[in-house]
């Protein structure tokens, strides 16, 4: 049964816990390629993508937890266990990488449409029952982990897009009522 846009808006949810099904690279292709209609200004198309499934996932998963931060072999084990949880479960990754233009209004508008890109990749994932999840750790950044998937200088890794099946959905938060948010001119 196909649902409408506005009930695949309204019922999509990040997806914190995933049950560790792999996702097919087809799937990611498929909804990276429909998610790519995203307005853009000028139409630069302004992403690119490090896509981490099947094969790739155990080699994504050892380059995050070499690149992260923390000292990991000065960690006691379950609090290890509790920190790299996250990096097990996902089904896939993909890290949306965008050019920092050196003009602000360009790069504002390339990070607008790298944001209504992701968008569109959450939505036409949860349409197929597969949960995403935005996230920004604080290692994205990281010199060695930019190396590692040979982001250039003059790009940015503006999001790591977790991939994945679930068994639960997480409860929807209360939202604030939209009329509080509008202000009507004249």
């Amino acid at each position: 049964m196909n649902q409408s846009i506005k009930t695949i808006i309204a019922e999509r949810r990040s997806i914190k816990k995933f049950n560790g099904s792999p996702v097919a690279k087809s799937d990611v292709t498929a909804i990276l390629d429909a998610a790519a209609w995203a307005p853009n200004h000028g139409n630069r198309e302004p992403w690119r993508f490090i896509v981490a499934a099947e094969s790739g996932l155990n080699e994504i998963r050892d380059t995050m937890k070499e690149c992260t931060i923390q000292k990991w072999e000065e960690m006691p084990a379950d609090e290890l266990e509790k920190k790299t949880a996250g990096f097990k479960l996902p089904g896939a990754f993909v890290f949306v990488i965008v050019p920092e233009d050196v003009r602000q209004k360009e790069r504002l508008e390339d990070f607008s449409a790298v944001s209504a890109l992701i968008q569109n990749a959450q939505l036409l994932a949860w349409e197929k029952g597969i949960g995403t999840c935005w996230k920004t750790p604080v290692w994205i950044d990281a010199p060695k982990f930019r190396q590692a998937l040979d982001v250039k200088p003059g790009e940015r890794i503006v999001a790591m897009l977790q991939f994945g099946y679930y068994d639960e959905l997480p409860k929807a938060k209360a939202r604030t009522p939209i009329e509080q948010k509008i202000t009507f001119f004249g």
